[in-house]
């Protein structure tokens, strides 16, 4: 449900169809505003497993970090979404 969610809200700041955001087996939407492609596999694309999408829309991995350890498979100039995220940053709790 967070991973739907989060993706959802990802779509609904970011609209467009440039990029195609997939996280298997949960849920895939297009966002970024830009061309539109008609065919085949999209130029622009992210790929990742749930645990690491939650860890980046809420703060707690960083994109660049995720990318680089092959946790993320980002494709396409347009393909960096180190700019969005976290969508919802996660505080530290107080004492």
């Amino acid at each position: 449900m967070a991973v739907r969610w989060s993706l959802e809200e990802l779509a609904a700041h970011h609209p467009g169809p440039t990029c195609e955001v997939r996280v298997p087996p949960f849920g895939v939407v297009q966002c970024l505003a830009g061309p539109r492609h008609t065919r085949g596999t999209p130029p622009n694309v992210v790929e990742t497993n749930p645990s690491t999408w939650l860890e980046l829309v809420t703060g707690r991995a960083n994109w660049a970090d995720a990318v680089l350890s092959g946790r993320v498979a980002a494709s396409g100039e347009r393909s960096d979404l180190s700019g969005l995220l976290p969508l919802v940053p996660v505080r530290p709790v107080s004492d």
